[in-house]
Formats: structure tokens, C-alpha cells, sequence
């Protein structure tokens, strides 16, 4: 049925719930996986420069950071897909928004599946948060599996 899914991740506790029912699902059918991961841009603000901050090395710190961090999360997810006896790809998109991104990778990767989590908060809390999954299934044609995770109470 699904023979290439995606598993989005941000390398929290919840998108770990959507990764781990991803490598379930892709080990029952024997399907291929794409573990992705977005980093955000650095969002800069007129003025921080005139008090002696540097943009361009604030840039290149966070760039390194940001990769350095997916390349670490993605060899610790691909490892938990391998361990499961699938093939496994890893892609780092930086400086990106995730959902276009996510919405964009199943389509250039011919991902027949997304899973993703979602917090599952509802009303005015989602509203303030947002949520990517939302906008990822506003957005793609591709199928998407949404794991609902229990929000801790806060």
C-alpha cells in the first residue's frame, strides 16, 4: 500500500511519537523511509548591529549550530529505522519554514505517506501555538498519518 514514507521530525518528544509509529507502520509494510528535519531561519532585527552585534557571525553560529544539531538528530533516528530493518534517507532542509518544506520533500522524494504528530491541543492554545501539522494537511496531496500525542498539562 505505502511503500515510501516520510517521518517529520523537530526532535521533540511528541514528533518522536510520530516517528516511532512511522517505523512501526514502514516496518510492518516494508517500506522505505525519509527522516527530514527543517531548521527555521535566524529571524534578525533592525538596530542589533548599531549596538555592537555582528549579523554575519551571529548567521554563521547559527548555521553551524542548526546543522550540527540535525546532523546528529537524523543519525539517531536513521540508526532506530536501520535497527528496524528499513532503508532509511535522512534530509536536512535549513533556513526554511518545516511545513512547506515537509509538503515539498514528499513530493520531490515520491513519499507516498507522511506520519507526523501532533500535541493535540484544541481551541485557543492551538491558535497561539500553530501547529505544522495543520498546515501540512492543508497543503499536500500526499496521504498524512497524524499521531495524536496527550498534551502534558501546563
Amino acid at each position: 500500500m505505502y511503500s515510501h514514507i516520510l517521518l517529520p521530525t523537530d526532535g521533540s518528544e511528541v514528533a518522536a511519537t510520530g516517528i516511532q509509529h512511522g517505523i512501526d507502520l514502514a516496518s510492518r509494510l516494508g517500506a522505505k523511509v525519509t527522516i527530514i528535519t527543517v531548521t527555521e531561519p535566524l529571524t534578525l532585527y533592525v538596530g542589533a548591529e548599531s549596538a555592537g552585534w555582528s549579523a554575519a557571525s551571529a548567521l554563521a553560529d547559527y548555521d553551524e549550530h542548526q546543522t550540527s544539531s540535525a546532523k546528529s538528530l537524523l543519525a539517531t533516528i536513521q540508526q532506530q529505522a536501520e535497527a528496524a530493518g528499513l532503508d532509511a534517507e535522512t534530509l536536512h532542509v535549513p533556513r526554511a519554514q518545516p511545513a512547506s518544506s515537509i509538503v515539498d520533500a514528499a513530493r520531490d522524494q515520491d513519499c507516498d505517506l507522511i506520519v507526523m504528530a501532533s500535541h493535540g491541543r484544541r481551541g485557543f492554545r492551538r491558535l497561539i501555538l500553530g501547529s505544522q501539522t495543520a498546515e501540512v494537511l492543508a497543503r499536500t496531496s500526499v496521504p498524512v498519518l497524524v499521531v495524536a500525542t496527550t498534551p502534558t498539562p501546563s
